[in-house]
Protein backbone atom coordinates (compact mmCIF):
# COMPACT_ATOMS: atom_id res chain seq x y z
CA UNK A 1 0.00 0.00 0.00
CA UNK A 2 3.39 2.54 0.89
CA UNK A 3 4.57 1.69 -2.58
CA UNK A 4 1.22 2.82 -4.52
CA UNK A 5 0.76 5.98 -2.31
CA UNK A 6 4.77 6.56 -3.00
CA UNK A 7 4.13 5.72 -6.82
CA UNK A 8 0.89 8.69 -6.89
CA UNK A 9 2.86 11.02 -4.99
CA UNK A 10 5.50 10.76 -7.47
CA UNK A 11 3.14 11.06 -10.67
CA UNK A 12 1.70 14.02 -8.34
CA UNK A 13 5.17 15.81 -8.63
CA UNK A 14 5.67 14.42 -12.11
CA UNK A 15 2.73 16.47 -13.08
CA UNK A 16 3.52 19.42 -11.04
CA UNK A 17 7.04 19.69 -12.51
CA UNK A 18 5.99 19.63 -16.46
CA UNK A 19 3.44 22.10 -15.52
CA UNK A 20 5.84 24.15 -14.47
CA UNK A 21 7.98 23.54 -17.20
CA UNK A 22 4.87 24.05 -19.76
CA UNK A 23 3.85 27.08 -18.66
CA UNK A 24 6.78 29.12 -17.68
CA UNK A 25 7.66 30.92 -20.85
CA UNK A 26 5.21 33.79 -20.91
CA UNK A 27 7.53 36.00 -21.61
CA UNK A 28 8.40 34.88 -25.07
CA UNK A 29 4.75 34.66 -26.13
CA UNK A 30 5.30 38.91 -26.52
CA UNK A 31 5.43 38.60 -30.04
CA UNK A 32 2.17 38.05 -29.94
CA UNK A 33 0.80 40.96 -28.19
CA UNK A 34 3.55 43.88 -29.31
CA UNK A 35 0.95 44.33 -32.74
CA UNK A 36 -1.72 45.55 -30.04
CA UNK A 37 0.70 47.66 -27.99
CA UNK A 38 1.98 49.24 -30.71
CA UNK A 39 -1.68 50.07 -32.25
CA UNK A 40 -3.58 50.45 -29.29
CA UNK A 41 -1.31 52.47 -26.89
CA UNK A 42 0.82 53.53 -29.36
CA UNK A 43 4.51 52.68 -28.19
CA UNK A 44 7.34 53.29 -30.07
CA UNK A 45 9.82 50.07 -31.94
CA UNK A 46 12.42 51.52 -28.80
CA UNK A 47 9.36 51.42 -26.23
CA UNK A 48 8.49 47.56 -27.56
CA UNK A 49 11.66 47.04 -27.27
CA UNK A 50 12.71 48.13 -23.50
CA UNK A 51 9.48 45.98 -22.70
CA UNK A 52 10.42 42.55 -23.58
CA UNK A 53 14.12 43.33 -22.70
CA UNK A 54 13.30 43.99 -19.40
CA UNK A 55 11.50 40.33 -19.20
CA UNK A 56 14.17 38.69 -21.27
CA UNK A 57 17.11 40.15 -18.57
CA UNK A 58 15.16 39.80 -15.94
CA UNK A 59 16.30 35.78 -16.13
CA UNK A 60 20.13 36.52 -16.46
CA UNK A 61 21.04 38.53 -13.57
CA UNK A 62 19.15 36.72 -10.68
CA UNK A 63 19.97 33.45 -11.55
CA UNK A 64 22.74 32.52 -8.96
CA UNK A 65 19.97 33.61 -5.69
CA UNK A 66 17.46 31.86 -7.55
CA UNK A 67 19.51 28.94 -7.09
CA UNK A 68 20.68 29.15 -3.29
CA UNK A 69 16.64 29.68 -2.76
CA UNK A 70 16.79 26.28 -4.53
CA UNK A 71 19.45 24.62 -2.00
CA UNK A 72 18.35 25.91 1.09
CA UNK A 73 14.77 25.99 0.76
CA UNK A 74 14.00 23.58 -1.78
CA UNK A 75 12.20 23.52 -5.24
CA UNK A 76 8.56 24.70 -3.68
CA UNK A 77 10.00 27.62 -1.94
CA UNK A 78 10.78 28.81 -5.79
CA UNK A 79 7.38 27.63 -7.28
CA UNK A 80 5.80 30.03 -4.84
CA UNK A 81 7.66 32.72 -5.30
CA UNK A 82 6.95 32.41 -8.78
CA UNK A 83 3.13 32.06 -8.31
CA UNK A 84 3.37 35.39 -6.72
CA UNK A 85 5.59 36.91 -9.63
CA UNK A 86 3.30 35.84 -12.71
CA UNK A 87 0.14 36.72 -11.13
CA UNK A 88 0.91 40.15 -10.38
CA UNK A 89 2.63 40.62 -13.33
CA UNK A 90 0.82 39.04 -15.82
CA UNK A 91 -2.50 40.35 -14.02
CA UNK A 92 -1.17 44.17 -13.58
CA UNK A 93 -0.27 44.11 -17.74
CA UNK A 94 -3.71 43.05 -18.10
CA UNK A 95 -5.19 45.62 -16.56
CA UNK A 96 -3.27 48.62 -17.63
CA UNK A 97 -4.20 47.51 -21.41
CA UNK A 98 -7.71 47.72 -20.72
CA UNK A 99 -7.82 50.81 -18.45
CA UNK A 100 -6.54 52.91 -21.15
CA UNK A 101 -8.87 54.23 -24.26
CA UNK A 102 -8.90 53.42 -27.53
CA UNK A 103 -8.59 56.56 -29.18
CA UNK A 104 -4.70 57.77 -26.82
CA UNK A 105 -2.96 59.48 -29.76
CA UNK A 106 0.61 59.59 -28.22
CA UNK A 107 1.87 57.07 -25.85
CA UNK A 108 1.63 57.56 -22.16
CA UNK A 109 5.30 57.48 -20.24
CA UNK A 110 4.13 56.19 -17.05
CA UNK A 111 2.27 53.43 -18.87
CA UNK A 112 5.49 52.09 -20.40
CA UNK A 113 7.50 52.14 -17.59
CA UNK A 114 4.80 50.47 -15.94
CA UNK A 115 4.68 47.47 -18.44
CA UNK A 116 8.62 48.22 -18.52
CA UNK A 117 8.37 46.80 -14.43
CA UNK A 118 5.54 44.39 -14.50
CA UNK A 119 7.26 42.29 -17.64
CA UNK A 120 10.59 42.42 -15.67
CA UNK A 121 8.54 40.98 -12.91
CA UNK A 122 7.41 38.00 -15.13
CA UNK A 123 10.72 37.46 -16.54
CA UNK A 124 11.84 37.20 -12.82
CA UNK A 125 9.22 34.63 -12.52
CA UNK A 126 10.38 32.50 -15.49
CA UNK A 127 13.96 31.53 -13.82
CA UNK A 128 12.16 30.83 -10.84
CA UNK A 129 9.62 28.72 -12.95
CA UNK A 130 12.29 27.33 -14.72
CA UNK A 131 14.77 26.09 -11.84
CA UNK A 132 12.41 24.73 -9.71
CA UNK A 133 10.83 22.33 -12.29
CA UNK A 134 14.59 21.35 -13.08
CA UNK A 135 16.07 20.67 -9.82
CA UNK A 136 12.87 18.77 -8.75
CA UNK A 137 12.95 16.89 -11.70
CA UNK A 138 16.76 16.14 -10.84
CA UNK A 139 16.00 15.46 -6.87
CA UNK A 140 13.32 13.27 -7.63
CA UNK A 141 14.98 11.25 -9.76
CA UNK A 142 18.62 10.62 -9.06
CA UNK A 143 19.17 7.77 -10.78
CA UNK A 144 18.67 9.13 -14.11
CA UNK A 145 19.33 12.79 -14.12
CA UNK A 146 20.63 13.06 -17.30
CA UNK A 147 16.83 11.90 -19.19
CA UNK A 148 14.89 14.00 -16.40
CA UNK A 149 16.82 17.05 -16.69
CA UNK A 150 16.48 16.58 -20.35
CA UNK A 151 12.63 15.99 -20.56
CA UNK A 152 12.36 19.33 -18.23
CA UNK A 153 14.31 21.50 -20.69
CA UNK A 154 12.24 20.18 -23.67
CA UNK A 155 8.90 20.74 -22.30
CA UNK A 156 9.89 24.46 -21.30
CA UNK A 157 10.73 24.71 -24.95
CA UNK A 158 7.70 23.66 -25.56
CA UNK A 159 6.22 26.31 -23.63
CA UNK A 160 5.65 29.27 -25.73
CA UNK A 161 4.22 27.14 -28.64
CA UNK A 162 1.35 25.51 -25.61
CA UNK A 163 0.75 29.02 -24.79
CA UNK A 164 0.49 30.48 -28.35
CA UNK A 165 -2.10 27.57 -28.80
CA UNK A 166 -3.81 29.12 -25.66
CA UNK A 167 -3.95 32.18 -27.50
CA UNK A 168 -4.95 31.61 -30.49
CA UNK A 169 -7.35 29.22 -29.50
CA UNK A 170 -9.72 30.98 -27.08
CA UNK A 171 -8.76 34.45 -27.34
CA UNK A 172 -8.18 35.24 -31.01
CA UNK A 173 -11.22 36.56 -32.91
CA UNK A 174 -11.26 36.30 -36.48
CA UNK A 175 -12.49 40.01 -37.04
CA UNK A 176 -10.43 41.56 -34.09
CA UNK A 177 -7.34 39.56 -33.49
CA UNK A 178 -6.26 38.45 -30.33
CA UNK A 179 -8.05 39.73 -27.22
CA UNK A 180 -4.75 40.85 -25.04
CA UNK A 181 -6.04 41.74 -21.90
CA UNK A 182 -8.17 38.68 -21.45
CA UNK A 183 -5.18 36.50 -22.67
CA UNK A 184 -3.05 38.25 -20.01
CA UNK A 185 -5.54 37.66 -17.06
CA UNK A 186 -5.53 34.01 -18.79
CA UNK A 187 -2.00 33.63 -18.18
CA UNK A 188 -2.27 35.12 -14.46
CA UNK A 189 -4.18 33.13 -13.36
CA UNK A 190 -3.50 29.52 -15.57
CA UNK A 191 0.29 30.21 -14.45
CA UNK A 192 -0.31 31.49 -11.20
CA UNK A 193 -1.90 28.60 -10.09
CA UNK A 194 -0.26 25.80 -11.83
CA UNK A 195 2.75 27.84 -9.74
CA UNK A 196 0.58 27.48 -6.52
CA UNK A 197 0.02 23.55 -6.66
CA UNK A 198 3.98 23.00 -7.43
CA UNK A 199 4.44 24.67 -4.19
CA UNK A 200 2.35 22.32 -2.22
CA UNK A 201 2.79 19.48 -4.31
CA UNK A 202 6.76 19.39 -3.90
CA UNK A 203 6.55 20.47 -0.52
CA UNK A 204 4.61 17.32 0.29
CA UNK A 205 7.30 15.33 -1.53
CA UNK A 206 10.31 16.58 0.01
CA UNK A 207 10.23 14.04 3.09
CA UNK A 208 10.10 11.66 0.48
CA UNK A 209 12.92 12.64 -1.47
CA UNK A 210 14.82 12.49 1.86
CA UNK A 211 13.98 8.89 2.00
CA UNK A 212 15.33 7.93 -0.81
CA UNK A 213 18.61 9.94 -0.49
CA UNK A 214 19.24 7.99 3.08
CA UNK A 215 18.15 4.75 1.51
CA UNK A 216 19.94 5.25 -1.70
CA UNK A 217 23.39 6.36 -0.03
CA UNK A 218 25.78 5.34 -2.44
CA UNK A 219 23.79 6.48 -5.38
CA UNK A 220 22.98 9.66 -3.82
CA UNK A 221 26.93 9.91 -3.48
CA UNK A 222 27.72 9.97 -6.73
CA UNK A 223 24.80 12.70 -7.84
CA UNK A 224 26.57 15.26 -5.07
CA UNK A 225 29.93 14.28 -7.43
CA UNK A 226 28.12 15.91 -10.76
CA UNK A 227 26.62 19.55 -11.35
CA UNK A 228 23.32 19.99 -11.09
CA UNK A 229 22.08 20.26 -14.93
CA UNK A 230 21.09 23.58 -16.17
CA UNK A 231 19.09 24.26 -19.52
CA UNK A 232 22.35 23.80 -21.80
CA UNK A 233 23.09 20.51 -20.09
CA UNK A 234 23.02 17.41 -22.97
CA UNK A 235 20.33 15.05 -22.69
CA UNK A 236 21.30 11.66 -21.57
CA UNK A 237 24.22 9.94 -19.35
CA UNK A 238 27.34 8.60 -20.77
CA UNK A 239 27.96 4.76 -20.72
CA UNK A 240 31.60 3.05 -19.02
CA UNK A 241 34.61 4.89 -20.20
CA UNK A 242 36.82 3.64 -22.57
CA UNK A 243 39.25 5.59 -23.24
CA UNK A 244 42.16 7.79 -21.07
CA UNK A 245 43.75 11.16 -21.59
CA UNK A 246 45.63 13.08 -19.00
CA UNK A 247 43.97 15.35 -16.63
CA UNK A 248 46.65 17.81 -17.26
CA UNK A 249 45.26 19.24 -20.10
CA UNK A 250 42.59 20.51 -18.42
CA UNK A 251 42.33 24.13 -16.45
CA UNK A 252 40.48 22.78 -13.11
CA UNK A 253 41.75 24.99 -10.43
CA UNK A 254 41.54 28.18 -13.03
CA UNK A 255 40.23 31.12 -10.40
CA UNK A 256 38.24 33.93 -11.97
CA UNK A 257 41.10 35.79 -12.82
CA UNK A 258 42.87 33.30 -15.01
CA UNK A 259 39.72 32.73 -17.07
CA UNK A 260 39.61 36.71 -18.05
CA UNK A 261 43.06 36.32 -18.90
CA UNK A 262 42.14 33.49 -20.71
CA UNK A 263 42.12 34.22 -24.52
CA UNK A 264 40.26 31.20 -25.57
CA UNK A 265 37.48 32.23 -22.68
CA UNK A 266 36.89 35.66 -24.67
CA UNK A 267 36.54 33.79 -27.96
CA UNK A 268 33.79 31.42 -26.36
CA UNK A 269 32.14 34.73 -24.81
CA UNK A 270 32.79 36.24 -28.27
CA UNK A 271 31.12 33.37 -30.20
CA UNK A 272 27.90 33.49 -27.36
CA UNK A 273 27.44 37.32 -27.43
CA UNK A 274 27.23 37.54 -31.17
CA UNK A 275 25.13 34.33 -32.09
CA UNK A 276 22.81 33.83 -28.99
CA UNK A 277 22.24 37.85 -29.00
CA UNK A 278 21.00 38.17 -32.68
CA UNK A 279 19.11 35.44 -31.54
CA UNK A 280 16.83 36.69 -28.67
CA UNK A 281 16.75 39.78 -31.18
CA UNK A 282 15.33 38.34 -33.69
CA UNK A 283 12.74 36.27 -30.73
CA UNK A 284 12.12 39.17 -29.06
CA UNK A 285 10.72 41.03 -32.31
CA UNK A 286 9.03 38.10 -34.04
CA UNK A 287 5.85 40.32 -33.87
CA UNK A 288 7.06 43.19 -35.21
CA UNK A 289 8.75 41.42 -37.83
CA UNK A 290 5.71 39.81 -39.52
CA UNK A 291 3.76 43.18 -38.93
CA UNK A 292 6.53 44.50 -41.01
CA UNK A 293 5.10 42.55 -44.24
CA UNK A 294 1.88 41.87 -46.23
CA UNK A 295 -0.23 39.18 -45.95
CA UNK A 296 0.26 38.44 -49.46
CA UNK A 297 3.02 39.04 -52.89
CA UNK A 298 1.30 42.72 -53.26
CA UNK A 299 3.64 45.14 -53.15
CA UNK A 300 1.25 47.94 -52.24
CA UNK A 301 -0.74 46.14 -49.91
CA UNK A 302 -0.46 47.41 -45.97
CA UNK A 303 -1.37 45.59 -42.32
CA UNK A 304 -4.70 47.50 -41.51
CA UNK A 305 -7.09 46.88 -38.86
CA UNK A 306 -9.10 44.54 -41.00
CA UNK A 307 -6.27 42.51 -41.30
CA UNK A 308 -4.97 41.96 -38.31
CA UNK A 309 -6.36 38.43 -37.34
CA UNK A 310 -4.64 37.62 -40.29
CA UNK A 311 -1.49 39.16 -38.79
CA UNK A 312 -1.91 37.71 -35.29
CA UNK A 313 -2.10 33.89 -36.91
CA UNK A 314 0.83 34.58 -38.74
CA UNK A 315 2.58 35.55 -35.61
CA UNK A 316 1.40 32.71 -33.60
CA UNK A 317 2.49 30.46 -36.14
CA UNK A 318 6.03 31.49 -36.18
CA UNK A 319 6.16 31.64 -32.33
CA UNK A 320 5.25 28.10 -32.84
CA UNK A 321 7.93 27.16 -35.17
CA UNK A 322 10.43 29.31 -33.51
CA UNK A 323 10.01 26.56 -29.92
CA UNK A 324 9.26 23.80 -31.68
CA UNK A 325 12.62 24.20 -34.17
CA UNK A 326 14.43 25.04 -30.44
CA UNK A 327 12.88 22.07 -28.75
CA UNK A 328 13.58 19.47 -31.81
CA UNK A 329 17.45 20.73 -31.96
CA UNK A 330 18.06 19.76 -28.11
CA UNK A 331 16.65 16.55 -28.64
CA UNK A 332 18.14 15.58 -31.62
CA UNK A 333 21.72 17.28 -31.28
CA UNK A 334 21.80 16.75 -27.35
CA UNK A 335 22.47 12.98 -27.96
CA UNK A 336 24.14 13.63 -30.94
CA UNK A 337 27.01 15.09 -29.40
CA UNK A 338 27.06 12.64 -26.63
CA UNK A 339 27.40 10.44 -29.11
CA UNK A 340 29.48 11.57 -31.51
CA UNK A 341 31.55 14.25 -29.42
CA UNK A 342 31.40 12.15 -25.57
CA UNK A 343 32.23 14.60 -22.77
CA UNK A 344 35.35 13.06 -20.86
CA UNK A 345 34.34 12.11 -17.04
CA UNK A 346 37.05 11.75 -13.96
CA UNK A 347 38.23 8.31 -12.61
CA UNK A 348 39.70 8.24 -9.45
CA UNK A 349 43.53 7.83 -10.69
CA UNK A 350 42.51 11.13 -11.81
CA UNK A 351 42.64 10.45 -15.21
CA UNK A 352 39.60 11.52 -17.49
CA UNK A 353 38.21 8.74 -19.67
CA UNK A 354 35.61 8.83 -23.00
CA UNK A 355 33.12 6.93 -22.76
CA UNK A 356 32.56 5.65 -26.37
CA UNK A 357 34.78 6.41 -29.35
CA UNK A 358 35.31 10.20 -29.83
CA UNK A 359 34.83 11.36 -33.61
CA UNK A 360 35.30 15.12 -33.99
CA UNK A 361 35.53 17.96 -31.77
CA UNK A 362 32.57 19.37 -30.05
CA UNK A 363 33.48 22.79 -31.48
CA UNK A 364 32.30 21.69 -34.48
CA UNK A 365 28.24 21.96 -33.09
CA UNK A 366 29.15 25.81 -32.68
CA UNK A 367 30.70 26.47 -35.90
CA UNK A 368 27.59 24.15 -37.29
CA UNK A 369 25.12 26.93 -35.30
CA UNK A 370 26.73 30.18 -36.07
CA UNK A 371 27.11 28.94 -39.83
CA UNK A 372 23.21 27.75 -40.16
CA UNK A 373 22.18 31.14 -38.58
CA UNK A 374 24.51 32.99 -41.65
CA UNK A 375 22.69 31.11 -44.14
CA UNK A 376 19.41 31.95 -42.36
CA UNK A 377 19.79 35.39 -42.30
CA UNK A 378 21.30 36.04 -45.78
CA UNK A 379 17.97 33.66 -47.35
CA UNK A 380 16.00 35.49 -45.20
CA UNK A 381 17.46 39.06 -47.12
CA UNK A 382 16.90 37.22 -50.51
CA UNK A 383 13.71 35.23 -50.32
CA UNK A 384 11.36 36.89 -47.67
CA UNK A 385 8.65 38.78 -48.79
CA UNK A 386 5.48 38.44 -47.28
CA UNK A 387 4.86 36.95 -43.71
CA UNK A 388 4.56 33.38 -44.60
CA UNK A 389 7.92 33.33 -46.11
CA UNK A 390 8.79 34.08 -42.27
CA UNK A 391 9.26 29.59 -41.41
CA UNK A 392 12.71 29.95 -42.97
CA UNK A 393 13.83 32.74 -40.21
CA UNK A 394 12.32 30.88 -37.07
CA UNK A 395 13.55 27.82 -37.67
CA UNK A 396 16.55 28.34 -38.71
CA UNK A 397 16.62 31.05 -35.50
CA UNK A 398 15.36 27.97 -33.00
CA UNK A 399 18.03 25.61 -34.61
CA UNK A 400 20.85 27.67 -33.75
CA UNK A 401 19.68 29.15 -30.70
CA UNK A 402 18.62 25.68 -29.03
CA UNK A 403 21.85 23.54 -30.56
CA UNK A 404 24.14 26.69 -29.05
CA UNK A 405 23.06 26.86 -25.39
CA UNK A 406 22.96 22.54 -25.89
CA UNK A 407 26.60 22.48 -26.08
CA UNK A 408 28.27 25.17 -24.12
CA UNK A 409 28.19 23.85 -20.65
CA UNK A 410 29.59 20.52 -21.84
CA UNK A 411 32.32 22.65 -23.84
CA UNK A 412 33.29 24.83 -20.73
CA UNK A 413 32.98 21.70 -18.21
CA UNK A 414 35.61 19.57 -20.66
CA UNK A 415 37.92 22.82 -20.52
CA UNK A 416 37.94 24.16 -17.41
CA UNK A 417 36.82 21.40 -15.60
CA UNK A 418 33.96 20.20 -12.98
CA UNK A 419 34.52 21.89 -10.01
CA UNK A 420 33.79 25.33 -10.88
CA UNK A 421 31.72 24.87 -14.20
CA UNK A 422 28.66 26.55 -12.41
CA UNK A 423 30.82 29.79 -11.84
CA UNK A 424 32.27 29.60 -14.94
CA UNK A 425 28.89 29.10 -16.97
CA UNK A 426 27.23 32.05 -14.89
CA UNK A 427 30.39 34.16 -15.99
CA UNK A 428 29.48 33.13 -19.85
CA UNK A 429 25.87 33.81 -19.38
CA UNK A 430 26.46 37.31 -19.04
CA UNK A 431 27.29 37.35 -22.96
CA UNK A 432 24.15 37.01 -24.33
CA UNK A 433 22.99 39.79 -21.79
CA UNK A 434 25.08 41.90 -23.25
CA UNK A 435 24.18 41.19 -26.96
CA UNK A 436 20.48 40.62 -26.27
CA UNK A 437 20.30 44.51 -25.93
CA UNK A 438 22.82 45.51 -28.26
CA UNK A 439 21.16 43.52 -31.16
CA UNK A 440 17.97 44.45 -29.99
CA UNK A 441 18.39 48.00 -29.73
CA UNK A 442 19.58 48.26 -33.31
CA UNK A 443 16.70 46.55 -34.64
CA UNK A 444 14.49 48.79 -33.00
CA UNK A 445 16.35 52.33 -33.99
CA UNK A 446 16.88 50.95 -37.29
CA UNK A 447 12.93 50.43 -37.29
CA UNK A 448 11.73 53.56 -35.73
CA UNK A 449 14.21 55.42 -38.80
CA UNK A 450 11.73 53.66 -41.57
CA UNK A 451 8.69 54.45 -39.78
CA UNK A 452 6.24 57.30 -40.94
CA UNK A 453 5.64 59.97 -37.99
CA UNK A 454 4.20 58.01 -34.84
CA UNK A 455 3.82 54.84 -37.25
CA UNK A 456 4.13 51.07 -37.35
CA UNK A 457 7.56 50.48 -39.92
CA UNK A 458 6.16 48.68 -42.85
CA UNK A 459 8.54 46.67 -45.52
CA UNK A 460 12.09 44.57 -45.31
CA UNK A 461 13.55 48.08 -44.83
CA UNK A 462 12.81 47.62 -41.31
CA UNK A 463 15.33 44.60 -40.47
CA UNK A 464 17.36 44.15 -43.73
CA UNK A 465 20.22 46.55 -42.65
CA UNK A 466 19.97 44.49 -38.45
CA UNK A 467 20.16 41.56 -40.44
CA UNK A 468 22.79 42.23 -42.29
CA UNK A 469 24.46 43.47 -39.17
CA UNK A 470 23.92 39.91 -37.73
CA UNK A 471 25.17 38.15 -40.92
CA UNK A 472 28.30 39.15 -40.51
CA UNK A 473 28.25 38.74 -36.46
CA UNK A 474 27.31 35.34 -37.22
CA UNK A 475 30.31 34.86 -39.58
CA UNK A 476 32.86 36.74 -37.22
CA UNK A 477 31.67 33.69 -34.83
CA UNK A 478 31.60 30.99 -37.49
CA UNK A 479 35.34 31.83 -37.64
CA UNK A 480 35.95 32.34 -33.93
CA UNK A 481 34.96 28.63 -33.33
CA UNK A 482 37.32 27.37 -36.27
CA UNK A 483 40.11 29.01 -34.05
CA UNK A 484 38.87 26.98 -30.90
CA UNK A 485 38.41 24.14 -32.84
CA UNK A 486 42.25 24.31 -34.34
CA UNK A 487 43.76 25.49 -30.70
CA UNK A 488 41.47 22.51 -28.49
CA UNK A 489 42.04 19.87 -30.58
CA UNK A 490 42.57 16.60 -28.92
CA UNK A 491 40.53 18.47 -25.63
CA UNK A 492 37.13 17.56 -26.45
Amino acid sequence: MSSLVRLAQLGLVCLSIAGNALCAGGIFTFPLISPALATHLKLTQPQLTTIVLAGMVGQYPFAAIVGKCIDKYGPWACSLIASILFSSSFGSFSLEIAKTADDVLQPSASSFQRLTVFFFMAGLGTVFSYFSALFAASKNFPDYIGVASGATMALFGLSPLFLSVIASTFFTNPDAGLQVSSYLMCLAVLVGLVNLCGAVILRSSKKSVQDREESGAETSQQVQDVEEPDERAPLLPGKAPTATIDVSTVDEGATVVDLLKNRHFWVLVMITLLVCGACEMIMSNTGSIVLSLPQSSNPGMKVTSFQRSGTDVATSAQVRLLSLANTISRLFFGPLADYISPVASYLPSGERAFPRQHFISRVAFLSLSSMLLAITLFSVQLNVRTQADLWLLSVGTGMTYGTTFTVLPSIISSIWGLSNMARNFGILSYAPFIGTPLFSYLYAFVATSHAPDNGICQGASCWRFTFWVATGASIVAFCGSLYLWREWKGRL
